[in-house]
């Protein structure tokens, strides 16, 4: 495309690589993380999963829904 697409397409990945992305040297943590996320209890195997697309679909995040 052009470069302002570029520098678009890497911000979304940085910022996805650095605050969702677990990293096993990490113990599943993203970088930016500093403790461990809250645990959900009290999920059954019927909760519901939300997506967010992230990059049209390139990527993928998950997380139970409240």
């Amino acid at each position: 495309m052009n470069e302002a697409h570029a520098r678009h397409v890497l911000a979304a990945y940085e910022r996805h690589y650095n605050e969702y992305r677990p990293h096993q040297a990490r113990n599943q943590l993203p970088p930016d993380a500093h403790e461990l996320p809250a645990a959900a209890h009290g999920l059954s195997s019927t909760g519901k999963v939300l997506r967010t697309r992230i990059l049209g679909g390139l990527i993928n995040e998950y997380r139970y829904a409240a």
